[in-house]
């Protein structure tokens, strides 16, 4: 069996800036002052945190919460999920796949939703898994601080059931944070990028499609990514059999490969995307700073994480061809 070989993913470390909270978790029951709990202090998404003391009452079996000044912002950091930052990544395309059909597949497949983000179509069960994997990108700094607010006395009135004023007396209160750096990593596979599925052989199909279509919807992929690099010439090519290297039978699919060159084009424009990425929202921000890139050709999985001396930041060979025409 010939063994793979090449730049087998491209992993990255993400830097990014920013202020205040862009990422919230919403309301979290506590404990007040008396003891007694509340439901009126909103809390960011905080890794690794729980809002039980872990003290139990043995009478009843009640959980003690804790109170909202209970939390070491190093023990469990402030972060922005991935689910949020792969939204506003995407942003541009992000409510498209609301009205993917059977019909219009093509146009999601050949664009960067279909090739870099991925999709499921619930009614057809045509699918793409997206290649791009998203850390959490989690603060460094900790400068979280306990924020009280609200509103009393006559001066600004509420109204009730009725509609009639009523003298506002509410109170809640905020973790908000000062200035933020987060920390992320991220790969893309080159083999989920490089092989676009026509078949539902394998249940994976990212589209169905009658005889005669795969050149022409090879033709519409290729010249996307033409227009995203158009002084280089990208290949996207169809074939009824595409086999998975170190198969045994050699049972393969109908799809479209994507040559050294698509491929190269598509990490560029997903590293371009991530390193002028910037989020605003929830009254605080986040921009990206700085992306270092390695073109891993190793076994070791995210090896950026753990010895940036042992990173490629160009890449020394092509990208690797898992998927051959039988």
């Amino acid at each position: 069996m010939q063994k793979i070989t090449g730049i087998k993913s491209v992993d990255f470390k993400v830097v990014a800036l920013g202020h205040g909270v862009v990422n919230w978790n919403g309301p979290t029951t506590l404990a007040g002052d008396d003891g007694k709990t509340v439901d009126n202090h909103t809390l960011p998404k905080l890794r690794g945190y729980s809002n039980l003391t872990g003290k139990v009452k043995e009478e009843t079996g009640y959980k003690y919460k804790k109170q909202a000044a209970d939390i070491d912002f190093k023990e469990t950091p402030m972060y922005i999920s991935q689910n949020c930052i792969r939204h506003h990544l995407f942003r541009d395309q992000a409510f498209d796949l609301h009205y993917a059909k059977d019909k219009n597949l093509q146009t999601v497949l050949a664009s960067i939703t279909g090739l870099i983000r991925g999709y499921v179509v619930p009614s057809s069960q045509c699918k793409r898994t997206s290649p791009l994997l998203l850390e959490d990108f989690v603060d460094q700094l900790g400068n979280g601080n306990f924020e009280q607010m609200g509103r009393s006395g006559s001066k600004e009135k509420g109204k009730d059931d009725k509609g009639d004023d009523v003298a506002s007396n509410s109170f809640f209160s905020k973790t908000t944070f000062g200035e933020t750096k987060y920390l992320a990593y991220g790969s893309i596979s080159i083999e989920q990028l490089q092989f676009i599925s026509l078949d539902k052989k394998f249940d994976r199909a990212s589209m169905i499609i009658k005889d005669g279509e795969g050149e022409k919807i090879a033709e519409a992929v290729q010249n996307f990514i033409k227009s995203l690099a158009p002084e280089r010439n990208p290949k996207a090519i169809f074939n009824k059999n595409y086999v998975r290297g170190g198969t045994i039978f050699e049972e393969g699919e109908v799809g479209i490969l994507l040559d050294n060159e698509a491929i190269d084009i598509l990490i560029q424009e997903t590293i371009r995307m991530i390193s002028e990425l910037s989020i605003r929202q929830a009254k605080g921000y986040m921009y990206v700073d700085s992306v270092l890139v390695d073109y891993n050709g190793s076994h070791k999985m995210m090896r950026i994480k753990r010895s940036e001396s042992d990173i490629s930041e160009t890449p020394e060979t092509n990208y690797a061809v898992y998927f051959y025409a039988n």
